[in-house]
């Protein structure tokens, strides 16, 4: 697994911040797309994900996350979805390959890294979704897992 060090540009995001069960993430991600297609805004990324706990610590139903995609355009929130600029951050990424019950496996993977090689994680990790669910195979979705870190 390749890690690599970059930087995430400063973005404007649509988002929804949940409490709840994994399995709400594409109504979730539905609202938000919907949102964006109704506003008539441009999509300027893939969806994300980002994960403030885990199911290793909570119950499901305590789960706490947000989704969301970048956009360019100027809207007002509606609803859940809500607006932010995300600013520029650097992080450790890493793309892994499979279902997305199993990306832990990566974020596992990066935490060692930056603990081995020097790194403050800095904050929740982020799941960039960079194939469609509904059009690829389990075994073959691809997703970028990254950390938000500095160097010490």
């Amino acid at each position: 697994m390749e890690i690599v060090e970059k930087k995430i540009g400063k973005r404007q995001v649509a988002y929804v911040t949940y409490k709840g069960p994994y399995d709400e993430v594409p109504v979730l991600m539905g609202e938000v797309v919907g949102f964006i297609m109704a506003k008539d805004l441009q999509m300027m990324g893939p969806p994300f994900g980002v994960y403030f706990n885990s199911p290793h610590e909570v119950p499901v139903e305590e789960l706490m996350y947000e989704v969301g995609m970048p956009f360019a355009g100027e809207a007002e929130e509606e609803g859940r979805v809500k607006i932010k600029v995300n600013p520029e951050q650097l992080v450790l990424s890493t793309i892994y390959k499979g279902p997305y019950s199993e990306c832990g496996t990566a974020l596992g993977a990066l935490a060692q890294y930056a603990y081995k090689n020097g790194y403050e994680i800095l904050g929740p990790p982020t799941e960039t979704y960079l194939s469609d669910p509904n059009e690829t195979p389990e075994k073959d979705l691809v997703t970028e897992v990254w950390f938000p870190v500095i160097k010490k």
